[in-house]
C-alpha cells in the first residue's frame, strides 16, 4: 500500500519561481536532538545614549564629523563605503574567464530613531511611518542616477550588525546585483508567458488557498483543522498589505511582504499604503520578537523595479516586495546554519513554511516587553511614546 505524502513528515523539494531555484524541505529533521552551537545570550541592556557610539545624536564619527542632535530619522554617507561614485574602470578583459567591469555607487546609513535601546517593533506606528517616508525619499533621490537602490537592515549581532543602534543601510549601484537580475528575469518571463506580474498572481493565489491545499496534510490532519487554516501560509493581512511565509521559503521563519495593489517601487506608495505598511511592519516584527522572547535577528531588504536611466522603460512585470530572512530555528540561541549541503548543493529547511506561518500567526501582536511590570514599567511606557520634544 502506498504511503500518503505528508509535508510535515516526508522530504520534498519546492520551486522558487522568483529566483529560479529549489529548496529541499526536510521537516522531520526537527525531531533530532540539537548538540551543535548555541549562541550567547543577547545583550539585555543597551544604553539609550552613548556619546561614544558613532550613530548617536551628537556623537563624533570616525571621519571627524559630528552628528546633529536628530530627533527622527538621520541619513548620512557611510564612512567606510563598499561603493564609491568615482572608482576607475578595470579596463577590457584579455580572456573570457577573467572578466571584470566597473562598479560605482554610493553607500548611506539611515538611523531610525535617536535612542539606541529601541528597535522597530518598539517604535510607534508614526515613527515607523517616518522611516518608510525616508526609505521612499532616498530611493527616489539615488534612483535618479543609479539603476539599483538596495535598502537593507541587518538586525542583531547574529546577522553581522556591529552596532545596536536602530539603523539600516542604503547601497546604490551602477549595476544590477545578481539577485536583482534573477528576479528581473523571472518576473519578466512570467509576465510574458501569463500576462500578469508574478508576485501579484502569487499573492492572489495565497489568498485563495487559505481554504484547501489538502496535499499539505494527511486526511486525518486536514479534518482536525478548520478549512480556513489548511495550508495557510499567510501570517498577516490588512487593507493594503500581505505578510506570508513563502511556499519556497529557505530560512526558518522567512517572510515576504507584498502590497495588494500593483506597485513597482517604494516612492509610488500612497499615504494610506504607507500608514498601513507601518502598522503591519510593527505587528510582524512584534510577532518575531515574541516567538522566542528576544530581539529577533534578521536581514531584510526591499526590492523594486530598476531605476536610473532606464526608469521610464516598461517595468510593469515588477512588484515591490520586502524579504525578511531571520536565522533563528529552535530558540533564541539555536540558529539555522547555511553550510555544507546548502553551500555546495541547494538550500534546505527544517520545518515546513506552513508550520512556520502557523506559529507566527498564533503569536500576540503586543510586544512581550510591554507586558513586563515593576521596575521596567516606566521605561517601557517611554518606549511606546517616543522621545519627548
Amino acid at each position: 500500500m502506498a504511503t500518503t505524502f505528508r509535508a510535515s513528515e516526508h522530504q520534498h523539494i519546492r520551486y522558487n519561481p522568483l529566483q529560479d531555484e529549489w529548496v529541499l524541505v526536510s521537516a522531520h529533521r526537527m525531531k533530532r536532538p540539537w548538540q551543535g552551537q548555541v549562541e550567547p545570550p543577547l545583550l539585555t541592556t543597551v544604553p539609550r545614549h552613548d556619546p561614544h557610539n558613532p550613530l548617536c545624536p551628537g556623537a563624533t564619527r570616525a571621519n571627524g564629523e559630528v552628528n546633529p542632535h536628530y530627533e527622527g530619522t538621520f541619513l548620512f554617507d557611510n564612512d567606510f563605503p563598499a561603493l564609491q561614485p568615482d572608482a576607475p574602470s578595470p579596463g577590457p578583459s584579455d580572456h573570457p574567464l577573467f572578466q571584470a567591469e566597473a562598479a560605482r555607487g554610493v553607500c548611506k546609513v539611515m538611523c531610525f530613531h535617536p535612542w539606541s535601546d529601541v528597535t522597530l517593533p518598539l517604535m510607534s506606528v508614526p515613527e515607523i511611518r517616518a522611516v518608510i517616508d525616508a526609505w521612499a525619499s532616498v530611493t527616489e533621490e539615488l534612483g535618479a542616477q543609479y539603476p539599483w537602490v538596495q535598502i537593507f537592515e541587518n538586525k542583531g549581532a547574529m546577522m553581522g550588525c556591529s552596532n545596536p543602534h536602530p539603523h539600516c543601510q542604503v547601497w546604490a549601484s551602477s549595476f544590477l546585483p545578481d539577485v536583482a537580475q534573477r528576479e528581473e528575469r523571472s518576473q519578466r518571463a512570467y509576465q510574458s508567458q501569463h500576462g500578469e506580474p508574478l508576485l501579484m498572481e502569487y499573492g492572489h493565489q495565497e489568498l485563495l488557498r487559505k481554504v484547501g491545499e489538502s496535499w499539505i496534510l494527511c486526511p486525518q490532519e486536514a479534518r482536525n483543522l478548520t478549512p480556513k487554516r489548511r495550508g495557510d501560509r499567510l501570517v498577516l493581512t490588512s487593507e493594503h498589505w500581505l505578510v506570508l511565509v513563502p511556499f519556497w521559503a529557505v530560512w526558518p521563519f522567512q517572510t515576504l511582504l507584498l502590497p495588494r495593489r500593483h506597485v513597482r517601487r517604494l516612492p509610488e506608495l500612497t499615504p494610506a499604503e504607507r500608514d498601513d505598511l507601518a502598522s503591519i511592519m510593527k505587528k510582524l516584527l512584534t510577532k518575531y520578537d515574541n516567538l522566542f522572547e528576544t530581539s529577533f535577528p534578521y536581514s531584510m531588504g526591499w526590492h523594486g523595479a530598476p531605476m536610473g536611466s532606464e526608469a521610464g522603460a516598461n517595468w510593469d512585470h515588477w512588484q515591490l516586495h520586502a524579504h525578511y530572512y531571520p536565522p533563528l530555528l529552535r530558540s533564541a540561541t539555536v540558529r539555522k546554519f547555511m553550510v555544507g549541503y546548502e553551500m555546495l548543493a541547494q538550500a534546505q529547511r527544517d520545518l515546513t513554511p506552513e508550520q512556520a506561518a502557523e506559529r507566527l500567526r498564533a503569536l500576540p501582536e503586543v510586544h512581550y516587553r510591554l507586558g513586563q511590570k515593576d521596575g521596567d514599567s516606566n521605561r517601557l511606557t517611554t518606549l511606546t511614546t517616543g522621545p519627548s520634544a
